[in-house]
């Protein structure tokens, strides 16, 4: 049994301390403790040299011990904070990524210059998992109409979840890739579908090969096969102007642009950067 702290700096310092000596990012220690506690950022820092009580000493322990074990802080404590909201998770969806925020932002100035500032799209999003992606296109662009669809009824239910929190109007649809919409037209389809190779496993951290989906992480053809599956069918699917916004693996950028090219021989195939400046997103505006 660990020894009691008396104070959140003391938990919060052995903790740190104890992650890194694990191998884990020992800056997760903060996340746990401030879920425990109930604060924000600023009032942990604030009741730093307060006392912690035993129970919660001994539920944050726990959650230390748990992910020394590898299974992601999101996981432990069921949420993670995207566009500056809470979303719950759970080992049946991925968890959100910063650089799917960028998505947003892209969407957001592609969508006013596309169509205007007071155009209502009509949007889906393919693969929601936890509807990170729909959820806050419908709460920053009120006015689309949107709809989300994931092959995992497991993933589409957390989906729902967060929708009904978040009090965002969003319509999930059960099926693979384009199926459950293929009979409707589109102003904006976007994707951050299963990207990674299945040789590229060896290379993943323990914390995302182990506890993460499998179903939302790995794709065959090298981690391509959805992006050209879904490439086949949007012609059919697109209204003129629109466009398609797909998050990729920083290599795949060149492959995924030809797929689209060829799919949309007039339209305008870009590969975005990300913050890091590397390879994020394949952007397709059908105008003509």
């Amino acid at each position: 049994m660990i020894q009691m702290c008396k104070t959140n700096y003391e938990a919060l310092t052995r903790a740190s301390s104890f992650l890194e000596e694990n191998n884990r990012e020992k800056g997760v220690a903060r996340f746990l403790l401030q879920h425990v506690l109930g604060k924000s950022y600023s009032q942990l820092m604030q009741d730093l040299y307060e006392d912690i009580s035993a129970d919660d000493f001994q539920i944050f322990w726990s959650y230390v011990e748990e992910h020394k074990t590898g299974r992601p802080f999101q996981y432990i404590i069921g949420q993670e904070t995207f566009y500056d909201r809470s979303f719950l998770v759970n080992e049946h969806v991925l968890i959100p990524r910063p650089e799917t925020e960028e998505l947003i932002v892209e969407v957001k100035n592609r969508t006013k210059k596309l169509f205007g500032a007071q155009f209502a799209p009509k949007v889906a999003d393919i693969g929601t998992g936890s509807g990170a992606i729909a959820i806050t296109i419908k709460k920053e662009m009120p006015t689309a109409s949107v709809t989300a669809t994931d092959i995992s009824p497991e993933a589409l239910e957390v989906a729902k979840q967060n929708a009904k929190m978040l009090e965002a109007e969003v319509k999930f649809k059960q099926g693979d890739l384009l199926a459950p919409i293929a009979n409707e037209k589109w102003d904006i389809i976007l994707s951050n579908p299963p990207y990674i190779g299945n040789d590229e496993a060896k290379e993943m951290s323990d914390t995302v090969l182990d506890y993460e989906p499998h179903l939302a992480l790995f794709a065959e053809e090298n981690g391509l096969q959805l992006y050209r599956k879904m490439a086949e069918q949007l012609p059919q699917m697109m209204k003129i102007p629109s466009f398609i916004g797909f998050e990729i693996g920083y290599a795949q950028g060149p492959a995924v642009q030809s797929m689209l090219q060829t799919a949309f021989p007039t339209a305008t195939v870009e590969i975005v950067k990300d913050i890091n400046q590397k390879n994020r997103f394949v952007f397709c505006t059908i105008d003509v």
